[in-house]
């Protein structure tokens, strides 16, 4: 190809058929855009909207623009990309009244002009000082804080039609790429659908999470009171020396929060079990052991029981559909034993608990005898808890369902929202490392497959639970940072995991550092960074 091809020509060169892309591409395992140019030798590999990669920057360019059409429409609106729900994303709409649907109509059919007009987007670098004045002079303050805490000589923003923005991945090269998205009323504000993730050619569908929605609220209304809804934000406190009251508000935010939940099941003594559920890296265990403690002080006492030793012998697991034993699935557990136990438990009867051997793949008995006495319930954690077929012949009466996740609700700045999916899988590298012997590749390695087992048996049951618990904290990546970037910086560039672990490293240079020493051994957080005062 001839020297300074752009990553778009040479897909055009090379006569290569994607139904669905390319999207973008990674360049010696470096995600870029498709205007990217070449000027050397380079490994390419075109991506289509099955990969994440490309779904976040089809998700960032709609996201583009979704803001040119509401400046358009609204010069002096605004809007913030702020809670990922339902399929695809709330924006919250500020145009000096209530959003209309005619409002949602005229933005829609703007959008629809915009990618109609097959608009290239653009790129421009220029000094941080020029490109932050820029930014003041437009009024978007939020992208002013977080430039100016990053201490970069220069900066790339980009351009769509005259309209300027700063984005921190790789933005599609052309609106007309933007095939299928959506765009409809949602409560007071706009939900931005997109494709798919398993079927690109249809939207995902429109469900309902009222539960989660709610929670994620509730978690913006803290951060608009102290003052701190973005990373800009927060580092500019970071820096004045708040990072203590930081990291106390949050902790006694997170503590409050069990408490109200404690409480909720004390107002409910036919309450028999509590079933905690959460994705992986939630922090379900400190959870547990929290919500024990706050249980203690309403006059409760929880027994736990791990649902780990109710799997079926190893050679009963069922298999997955590619032949291997799926140990995720529901149908590894007994439910006929952990019903008949748990309804005997509950008449008052005892029981001799089973115990599972990993070594052999085996349930035997563990001769520990449990009778629930006045005043005590169980306590059971696991992926499968909020699922109705785990425990589908106990009464409803008789349950209360935690959903335990850590959903990050800190914004980069208003229109970069920070992914869920990131936070847990930060924890989760730091933890394999420190406790399990993984490295940063093995653990990003395995972590589509973590994913996959989530969608198919933990998200399609949240919205079962009685009561949503938000493990993460507004200072956690802060903190996360000094441990994860070490790790992340030892996964070679020649590997296929260099992309996921370049991204995650690039994403936390935008976030000052807080020494995990400040923490109280009872954070929740210690559970992957360790020092905790829990036994684990």
């Amino acid at each position: 190809m001839p020297i300074g091809s752009s990553l778009s020509e040479i897909f055009v060169q090379l006569n290569l058929k994607m139904t669905f892309g390319p999207i973008v591409a990674k360049v010696n395992n470096k995600v870029k855009g498709l205007d990217f140019c070449l000027y050397e030798n380079c490994d390419v590999e075109y991506l289509d909207i099955y990969a994440p990669a490309s779904v976040r920057s089809y998700t960032r360019t709609l996201f583009f623009v979704l803001c040119k059409a509401v400046h358009d429409l609204y010069p002096d609106g605004s809007v913030v990309i702020d809670i990922p729900v339902s399929n695809g994303y709330y924006c919250n709409l500020k145009i000096g009244r209530a959003v209309t649907e005619d409002d949602v109509t005229a933005i829609r059919q703007r959008m629809e002009d915009i990618v109609a007009q097959a608009l290239p987007i653009k790129y421009h670098r220029d000094s941080t000082d020029n490109v932050v004045a820029m930014f003041k002079e437009l009024g978007t303050f939020s992208k002013v804080k977080l430039l100016e805490t990053l201490g970069n000589l220069y900066t790339d923003y980009c351009e769509l039609d005259g309209y300027v923005d700063y984005f921190y991945g790789a933005l599609m090269d052309n609106t007309s790429r933007l095939y299928l998205w959506g765009l409809e009323k949602y409560y007071d504000g706009l939900l931005l659908r997109i494709p798919d993730r398993n079927k690109p050619d249809r939207l995902g569908a429109l469900i309902r999470q009222d539960k989660m929605f709610d929670i994620f609220k509730e978690h913006h209304r803290w951060q608009e009171i102290l003052g701190m809804s973005t990373i800009g934000q927060f580092n500019e406190a970071i820096r004045n020396g708040h990072g203590n009251d930081i990291i106390h508000i949050s902790e006694a935010l997170q503590e409050k929060k069990i408490a109200q939940i404690a409480d909720q099941i004390a107002n409910r003594p036919e309450v028999k079990v509590v079933l905690i559920a959460g994705p992986s890296s939630s922090g379900k265990t400190t959870t547990c052991k929290r919500l024990a403690v706050q249980l203690l002080t309403n006059g409760i006492k929880p027994i736990q029981i791990s649902l780990d030793d109710y799997f079926v012998n190893r050679d009963e697991t069922p298999l997955d559909e590619n032949g291997e034993r799926d140990y995720e699935s529901i149908y590894a557990l007994n439910l006929q034993l952990i019903n008949e136990q748990f309804q005997a438990l509950f008449r008052g009867e005892e029981v001799e608990l089973p115990k599972y051997d990993f070594p052999s793949g085996t349930r035997g008995w563990s001769g520990k005898c449990l009778r629930l006495e006045e005043h005590q319930i169980l306590l059971v954690e696991g992926i499968h808890a909020l699922n109705p077929e785990l425990t589908a012949t106990i009464p409803e009466s008789q349950k209360f369902r935690v959903y335990a996740s850590a959903l990050t609700t800190i914004l980069l700045d208003t229109h970069n929202y920070i992914p869920t999916t990131d936070n847990r899988l930060l924890r989760r590298i730091i933890r394999d490392a420190k406790y399990r012997g993984n490295s940063a590749r093995d653990t990003i390695r395995r972590w589509p497959s973590v994913r996959k087992g989530e969608q198919k048996w933990i998200f399609p049951y949240q919205e079962n639970a009685d009561a949503m618990f938000n493990t993460a904290m507004l200072y956690e990546l802060a903190v996360i940072k000094l441990q994860a970037e070490p790790l992340l910086e030892q996964v070679p560039e020649n590997c296929e995991e260099y992309s996921e672990a370049y991204r995650l490293l690039k994403f936390l240079h935008y976030i000052a550092p807080v020494q995990y020493d400040m923490l109280p051994s009872t954070s929740l957080l210690r559970e992957f960074l360790g020092g905790s005062s829990f036994s684990y």
